[in-house]
């Protein structure tokens, strides 16, 4: 699960109760770091929280000087593995050094309202934060309707909403200092992406392990399938959306609650020819626009699907229109991770979608780390 899966019921339970709470924000790191900017944790005043700031090692910390370090408005609190007095270790067991936005109700609530819409509209969103000054912990958004964000009436506003609009367009975080009122003024614009989504085609038991990692990931995912006594809630709770599909209508009738972003990644692993093949189909006539589709199976298998799902739609299906459409899918899916079971089979799936959702390298970290700065920020 994502952060947000965690804080929002927390959150939502202390606004109707009308209590009081800290939200914690990591906003920079210096050095190796668990957790990077962006992260956060949500605390009670009777001690519960949610979240995670850290692996483990800042979280009680963090929450024992939240409530009387917030008490006179907001502020960025500096915590490292050793105490500013002495040697005692205490914080991030990375080595490293973080700095955390600690914030009540009062500013965290529009930020929170936020990050809820955005994470179940599933949108980007950029927040520009102020977090030096005498106007630390005002922000405001880019990326949702502006009735859903602060106005934007003041200079201070106009330049927040400038650096998130620049954030939400280059898709990226960074933080800068202005000169706001002569006042030399720190700003971070944190770049969130839409949650991922995952459509999953194939209801069958190996469908359970694939789907149950990605909702602990955090990801929307979906679950189709052409078998209605398959697709149920009880064989899949934990599914966001179960569809069964009119697999003999396709790729004529595709359904109409299949509304996939192009971040989004899909699987087809149903076992059966005839509905992976209409089901090929139907994202052929989309022209495959999303960012990852995986088919289970042999590539000469894939091959004979993209052959007649071409002919189905009208397309060419020359052997070389083939194999250039073949380089298009994942085929067959994931990484080679050695997998046997259906656990192993998710696990190899899913960590080559996540590698080309986030365009990393997929070797081993020992080496990606040993090719950078020591002065990078590392988990």
């Amino acid at each position: 699960m994502t952060d947000l899966e965690k804080v929002l019921p927390l959150w939502r339970e202390l606004e109707a109760s009308g209590a009081d709470y800290v939200l914690a924000t990591i906003v920079a790191v210096e050095g190796p770091s668990y957790r990077k900017p962006g992260a956060r944790m949500i605390i009670a005043q009777d001690g519960r929280r949610a979240g995670t700031v850290s692996g483990g090692c800042l979280e009680a910390e963090v929450a024992k000087r939240a409530w009387w370090l917030t008490a006179s408005g907001p502020v960025v609190e500096r915590y490292s593995t050793v105490a500013d007095d002495g040697d005692l270790p205490y914080g991030s067991g990375c080595g490293g050094v973080v700095y955390i936005l600690l914030e009540r109700s009062a500013t965290a609530r529009p930020h929170l309202q936020a990050l809820e819409a955005g994470f179940h509209a599933r949108i980007p969103l950029a927040t520009a934060t102020v977090l030096s000054g005498p106007h630390i912990g005002r922000r405001t958004f880019a990326g949702l309707n502006e009735t859903q964000t602060t106005t934007h009436d003041t200079s201070l506003d106009i330049e927040l909403h400038r650096r998130a609009q620049r954030a939400l367009e280059f898709r990226a975080s960074f933080d800068e200092t202005i000169q706001i009122d002569d006042i030399a003024t720190r700003i971070w614009a944190d770049y969130r992406p839409a949650r991922p989504g995952l459509w999953i085609f194939g209801a069958g038991d190996d469908a359970k392990p694939l789907l149950r990692i990605a909702r602990e990931m955090g990801w929307f995912v979906a679950l189709c399938d052409g078998r209605s006594h398959l697709t149920t809630r009880e064989r899949f709770p934990e599914a966001d959306e179960l569809h069964v599909l009119p697999v003999a209508h396709l790729p004529a009738a595709a359904p109409s609650h299949f509304r996939p972003l192009v971040t989004d990644a899909a699987i087809l692993m149903s076992h059966s020819y005839e509905q992976d093949l209409r089901v090929l189909a139907s994202l052929l006539s989309i022209d495959f626009r999303l960012a990852y589709i995986g088919v289970l199976g042999p590539q000469r298998r894939t091959r004979d699907l993209l052959a007649d799902a071409a002919r189905l739609v009208g397309r060419p299906d020359t052997l070389e229109a083939i194999e250039r459409m073949l380089t298009r899918l994942h085929a067959p899916t994931g990484l080679d991770v050695g997998a046997e079971t259906p656990a192993a089979v998710a696990l190899s799936i899913l960590s080559e979608v996540q590698q080309t959702l986030t365009a990393s390298t997929a070797r081993p970290l020992h080496q990606v780390r040993a090719m950078q700065p020591s002065s990078a920020v590392i988990r």
